[in-house]
């Protein structure tokens, strides 16, 4: 251990968009530097209160992705504690509850994950209980790739460069949790709260065969491995399996970022160029969202928030109903409705 790592009895380490044991920062430094640590997960009623349907398939994966992150746990000595509240509320409770000395967490770059966490890091310090935050859902957070003078790129190819410039096989170096998971612990049991106590019902997820968890990525990922030499070429036709199909395993992670850019990076082929440079782009809107918040509910560039709108919503009603009369915006359309997912190359043409 580093001279100056702490060094705590106990510690939390609080499960977000991090879902998976492998290559996890925060649970890599938490198990470092604790002599035993707690696995948490919340349901944060702040976020579930606003979500439009009870049946989500949103829900419903990261439930699925959860039963397999907390067997892992068990079999390793420890467990995964799944709590129905408000994250605000429950994160520093808990903490007081487990008496722990300090709460690990992975960071999150939307405004309102920020603020979020600045009122629990702000709860538990009035207790005395420190908060550490790590990167871990990008390869380069938004403040480490910066133009010459020091400001944030607004343009993604420069953004780019920049970024490929600074990659290294140090950036990529995943974090070795499986060394240290003997100091788990088992927190008294508790159940976790199935679908219907958190208000949701089951979806056509198992039947769509779309897998969840850290299982599924990885059986995603060597199905693609297969695919992406071809990636440049077959990601631009609908109909051939070019995509990675990997979205949801990055956007709560069950797939760490650097196992994904250390494949396209080590391929050294067109087709992991070219996918490397998607994953790229997800960064720099990673930055663009840090550093322009008001991305989040407005336009980019303020002046376009005055152009005007018809807002029919018979026409929004039939884009959502893929009934535009226009055949592939439709197709597209129908394939989310009734897969939870859509192509790549669709997703960019139906937004437009």
């Amino acid at each position: 251990m580093a001279q100056n790592e702490p060094n705590y009895p106990k510690a939390l380490v609080w499960f977000r968009r991090d879902l998976r044991v492998q290559d996890h920062a925060a649970f890599y430094h938490a198990l470092k530097a604790s002599r035993a640590v707690y696995c948490a997960f919340i349901f944060d009623t702040d976020i579930l209160a606003s979500l439009p349907a009870r049946a989500d398939r949103r829900v419903e994966y990261i439930w699925q992705s959860l039963q397999e992150l907390a067997a892992v746990l068990r079999r390793n000595g420890g467990d995964l504690l799944v709590l129905h509240g408000r994250a605000c509320d429950e994160i520093p409770r808990l903490a007081a509850e487990l008496e722990v000395q300090a709460v690990y967490a992975n960071r999150d770059y939307e405004p309102q994950a920020r603020a979020r966490d600045t009122v629990v890091a702000g709860a538990l310090a009035k207790t005395g209980i420190a908060f550490h935050s790590f990167k871990d859902q990008v390869v380069f957070e938004a403040v480490e790739v910066l133009t010459q003078g020091g400001n944030p790129f607004q343009v993604y190819t420069p953004y780019k460069n920049a970024w490929l410039k600074k990659l290294d096989g140090l950036s990529m170096q995943p974090y070795p949790v499986e060394e240290h998971l003997a100091k788990l612990a088992r927190p008294a049991a508790l159940a976790m709260p199935s679908l219907a106590q958190l208000g949701f019902e089951t979806t056509n997820l198992r039947e769509l065969g779309i897998p969840a968890g850290m299982s599924g990525a990885d059986k995603l990922l060597r199905d693609f491995e297969d695919r992406i030499d071809a990636y440049a070429t077959a990601r631009d036709f609908p109909a051939l399996p070019g995509p990675s199909c990997l979205s949801v395993h990055l956007r709560f992670g069950t797939v760490s970022i650097r196992r994904l850019a250390a494949l396209a990076h080590a391929r050294a082929t067109r087709g992991a160029a070219v996918w490397l440079s998607e994953l790229i782009w997800r960064e720099f809107y990673f930055a663009i969202l840090y550093h322009f918040p008001h991305a989040a509910t407005s336009a980019f560039r303020p002046e376009y928030d005055a152009l005007e709108f018809e807002n029919r919503r018979d026409y929004f009603a039939a884009w959502c109903a893929g009934r535009t009369g226009y055949p592939l915006v439709d197709a597209a359309m129908r394939q989310i409705a009734s897969t939870g997912y859509m192509h790549n190359r669709l997703r960019m043409v139906t937004a437009s």
